[in-house]
């Protein structure tokens, strides 16, 4: 996994890009299958209902103590939570902008 890697769902039309992979070892998951390149072609099979998971425009992340950071960026929504290594990935929080006077 690297940094602008479009990845899409197997289980699902999610797809996501990714925005930082520090010490990434194992795939990112959803519905229980690993994502796949986006541009490796193939269509889906809908076995997760797109209502429960993550959503169009949102940031996704884990960070750990380990060192290990993983965000993305999801470009369509899909279903199930997305995971990486047994965790689920968090809505990531916009950070505030210092007050402009």
């Amino acid at each position: 996994m690297k940094i602008g890697q479009r990845l899409r769902s197997q289980v699902c039309g999610g797809e996501v890009i990714v925005i930082r992979a520090d010490g990434i070892t194992a795939d990112l998951e959803t519905g229980g299958q690993p994502l796949v390149d986006a541009a490796s072609g193939g269509s889906p099979q809908p076995t997760v209902q797109a209502d429960a998971g993550f959503l169009i425009g949102k940031r996704y992340e884990l960070g750990n103590d380990s060192g290990t950071r993983l965000e993305v960026m999801v470009t369509r929504a899909g279903g199930g939570p997305l995971i990486y290594g047994g965790q689920p990935l968090t809505t990531s929080q916009a950070k505030t902008l210092p007050a402009s006077d």
